[in-house]
């Protein structure tokens, strides 16, 4: 019996791995051919990190067709262009397709597939290039509307149309007057060249494609990059940021619980890890943040005061939240808006003595008062210079005098004074009235 074992091991590995060769065929006959990834949110490196997903993975299952639909109002530029450049240079058949509206960056996106489809009642267009609420400057205009034009002309499409998408400057006679932006109807973007055809489904695409659409595989983002997503959203970035902030600089200022450290660097954790899973945080940023919190725990706790570890880390965590905030302008809002709250919460602690040692440099903690030996000019003798009087005693050299009815304590230059001569105030010397001799 002991013989055979080996022998029936050895068959039941053989009859599990055809059973598996068997499954396995059996999978790859139903494998997808078509894979599709949507865009219908703001467009941002987590959309480049999706889409870049779905070229991985349709070029691993050896798919026909990648639809790429898009359903955005636009997004960040630089995102717009790093997902263009995947269309043009994957390895596999990508369409775009159109489903309600391609607006400002998007429309950079759909004019990058092999074909550009659209759903009956969709849009494309308004195009124009912007930082905030304000027109983009110039430089970024011009390079804008290039990769609009460069892009169409790779496509064989009108590259003056997509250009007038974005410049207002732009007039296509019959199409846009100088003044407007263009957007294009499905029907227009058809008549125009835009457009290679009116498609309502995948299904109705692929038979355009020439592709037997069979199992549609949908590429969608995980759990976790959803959730950096969410943590990548300029809002949550500038909500993070702040509470950050906040959270340090309390925690080095004042005598708190440690409480207000612990919230900051966990905000700082969310903020970097969220930017890591979407490649927008390198290593260098992680590096730079770590490197400024130790020189400011340096600054704060073993060497209080404001000198070099204090300003390099500060400076340190600075250059950290630029260098992975998507936005500068979402960065300096969270910073300014951090250090206004932390000015208000530090001036409470100061009020009521619960500051770290550095804000020692700032604060005059010596008293000039009485108890301390110290003595101020009376401002009421400054009515007596100029002003005669009348020794009421001997000067040696100090003394009493009669000035306009007052009895005045008074010092001499020096000299020696009798009494019921006449004196001239000369000079104030913190609370001393310095006198001299009339002469006659």
């Amino acid at each position: 019996m002991k013989k055979f074992l080996p022998i029936l091991f050895l068959c039941m590995i053989c009859i599990l791995s055809s059973v598996g060769v068997a499954a396995a065929n059996e999978k790859s006959d139903d494998k997808p051919n078509v894979y599709v990834v949507q865009i219908d949110s703001e467009i941002d490196n987590t959309t480049v990190d999706l889409v870049e997903k779905a070229i991985n993975e349709a070029n691993l299952g050896m798919a026909d067709l990648l639809i790429v639909e898009v359903n955005t109002y636009g997004g960040y530029i630089d995102s717009a262009i790093s997902i263009k450049d995947d269309i043009l240079t994957s390895p596999i058949p990508i369409v775009t397709f159109v489903n309600k509206q391609a607006l400002s960056a998007g429309s950079l996106i759909s004019v990058a597939g092999e074909k550009l489809f659209m759903s009956p009642g969709s849009t494309i267009g308004a195009a124009e290039a912007r930082l905030g609420e304000e027109k983009a400057d110039e430089k970024t205009m011009s390079a804008w509307v290039s990769e609009l034009k460069s892009t169409a002309e790779a496509r064989g499409k009108d590259p003056d149309i997509m250009a007038a998408m974005a410049d207002d400057t732009i007039a296509i006679e019959g199409l846009v007057e100088k003044g407007r932006l263009l957007t294009l109807s499905d029907a227009q973007a058809l008549k125009y060249g835009i457009s290679d055809g009116s498609m309502k489904n995948y299904g109705e695409i692929s038979t355009a494609m020439g592709v037997d659409m069979g199992t549609v595989q949908m590429v969608e983002a995980s759990g976790l990059e959803k959730f950096a997503a969410f943590i990548c959203n300029p809002v949550v970035s500038g909500m993070l940021i702040s509470i950050g902030l906040l959270g340090i600089i309390i925690e080095l200022l004042t005598t708190a619980f440690g409480v207000a450290g612990v919230v900051g660097v966990c905000s700082f954790a969310l903020y970097f890890t969220g930017h890591m899973v979407v490649n927008s945080a390198g290593w260098v940023a992680v590096v730079l943040f770590i490197l400024g919190v130790v020189l400011m725990i340096i600054e704060g706790f073993v060497t209080p005061g404001f000198g070099i570890p204090g300003i390099a880390g500060g400076i340190s965590v600075l250059a950290s939240i630029y260098l992975v905030s998507s936005s500068w302008q979402v960065a300096t809002i969270s910073i300014i808006v951090a250090l206004i709250v932390a000015c208000i919460i530090v001036g409470i602690s100061m009020k009521n003595k619960k500051t770290r040692g550095i804000w020692k440099k700032f604060i005059l903690h010596d008293k000039t008062d009485n108890e301390s030996g110290y003595t101020s000019p009376n401002m009421d003798n400054m009515l007596y210079m100029g002003k005669e009087g009348v020794s009421l005693t001997p000067l040696r050299p100090a003394g009493e005098v009669d000035i306009e009815g007052n009895r005045v304590d008074v010092v001499t230059e020096g000299d020696f004074i009798e009494v019921g001569v006449k004196v001239l105030v000369t000079a104030l010397d913190g609370t001393r009235i310095i006198v001299k001799r009339v002469i006659n």
